[in-house]
């Protein structure tokens, strides 16, 4: 196959994408492991490349160093073999990464309540794009730039406040049936 000719779906990377908090990283190991693929995580792929943690990045290089970052982190990874890949929730933001997305992976949006988001954000001060706002009042602001980018995701499943589990079974059966409308 050459580089130009279309990826079948069956052969794509899944990509996940969605908001922080989502279950993004979580959510896409199990469904790793349950599929039989390798697992990578945009935002520690990132870290990794620039041997700096994302809050650090955010701090002494800005917000448009760590997108551009993760835009050549993204492209790579989706050049590699077959994964499930947790993006970054503004990974959508990018042009270029929304393109490489639709070539190269089944993406999958994890769309849940930006309450049941907030509560879960809350949890942990590793959120740069959060540091000193209300949570909830920085998604709906954060959800009203990217819903519509998330939306044209291949795929939307709701993952609410259910089990993570819960969430692997979902994207599992709309896949599935994703796969099997491809073969027809």
């Amino acid at each position: 196959m050459s580089p130009d000719e279309p990826i079948p779906v069956h052969r794509r990377s899944i990509a996940l994408v969605g908001l922080m908090g989502v279950g993004k990283s979580t959510v896409g190991r199990r469904l790793a492991r349950r599929l039989g693929l390798p697992f990578a995580d945009g935002d520690i792929e990132i870290e990794a490349a620039a041997a700096m943690t994302v809050s650090d990045i955010f701090a002494q290089l800005g917000e448009a160093e760590f997108r551009a970052g993760e835009a050549r982190v993204l492209k790579r990874l989706l050049h590699a073999p077959r994964m499930v890949l947790a993006t970054g929730g503004g990974a959508v933001l990018n042009p270029e990464t929304r393109a490489e997305l639709k070539a190269r992976a089944v993406t999958v949006w994890m769309r849940a309540d930006l309450e049941t988001v907030a509560a879960r954000v809350q949890r942990r001060d590793t959120r740069p794009l959060l540091r000193g706002r209300d949570p909830l009042e920085a998604l709906r602001a954060m959800a009203e730039a990217r819903y519509p980018l998330y939306a044209t995701a291949d795929l939307t499943v709701d993952v609410a406040s259910g089990a993570h589990a819960d969430a692997v079974e979902g994207i599992v059966r709309a896949l599935e049936a994703y796969w099997a409308g491809a073969e027809a």
